[in-house]
């Protein structure tokens, strides 16, 4: 692993149920800015980001910044600095802003409260609304707040965080993740492709459980033949 290497995924297998989701997917993530983790719908994108975490058995291996973290129970892996931000928020609707940000400090960590409320002024200013009564956009942002809280987190997996959202709430959670990748790294799935352009320097393409490409991202989508062909027609041209 070279010392530009913050996580190595080799040959990761997943099965669920009777299906193989991920086939071999081995790729590299480089230490600070943003991958991007490509792909049309049910590729095993998602999975992916699962079997980083532990959230799904696995074979293969990942290393992350030298450790090899694939025997080892999620809650170890996320105290190595993994933070991970599902498609669906996941907040706790019952606890208020404050209480869903609190539950995501860790003992240990300098917590980065200024930066988090610098990204997101409305939610110091909601701190005591019920998680479960904010708009989607503003629940995103209370799920990326937490994954940004801990100053040791060193990779943030966050899976379509633009999802349903309006423009406006696109063009902030873009922002956020822009300033994001400058304090650590990330890997980020996204279905919107023009926002993916924007954000992402190194893509990682899946097609039914298997890397089919990986390179830059002005590569891919800089050739509308190559975008075709990997991405769907959608591709070709989304800039």
């Amino acid at each position: 692993m070279s010392a530009a290497t913050l996580l190595e995924v080799r040959d990761l297998h997943v099965y669920l149920g009777e299906s193989h989701i991920l086939q071999g997917v081995s790729f590299d993530v480089r230490q600070s800015g943003i991958t991007g983790l490509l792909g049309r719908n049910g590729v095993g994108k998602t999975t992916t980001l699962r079997g980083i975490l532990g959230l799904v058995t696995r074979t293969g291996h990942v290393v992350l910044g030298g450790e090899e973290t694939t025997a080892l129970p999620v809650h170890e892996i996320v105290r190595r600095g993994v933070a991970y931000v599902p498609e669906d928020r996941d907040v706790f609707a019952g606890l208020t802003v404050e209480e869903n940000l609190r539950l995501a400090e860790r003992a240990g960590s300098e917590l980065r409260y200024d930066l988090v409320y610098e990204l997101f002024p409305e939610l110091r200013q909601r701190a005591a609304q019920k998680a479960g009564t904010l708009s989607g956009g503003q629940q995103q942002m209370v799920a990326l707040a937490r994954a940004l809280l801990n100053a040791d987190n060193r990779i943030l997996l966050v899976d379509e965080p633009t999802k349903g959202l309006a423009p406006l709430v696109v063009r902030q959670v873009v922002e956020a993740l822009q300033r994001a990748a400058e304090v650590a790294t990330i890997l980020l799935v996204e279905q919107n492709l023009s926002v993916a352009h924007k954000l992402v320097r190194d893509v990682v393409v899946l097609d039914q459980g298997r890397v089919s490409f990986t390179g830059d991202v002005d590569q891919l989508m800089g050739d509308p033949e190559l975008a075709r062909r990997h991405l769907g027609l959608a591709a070709a041209g989304s800039h």
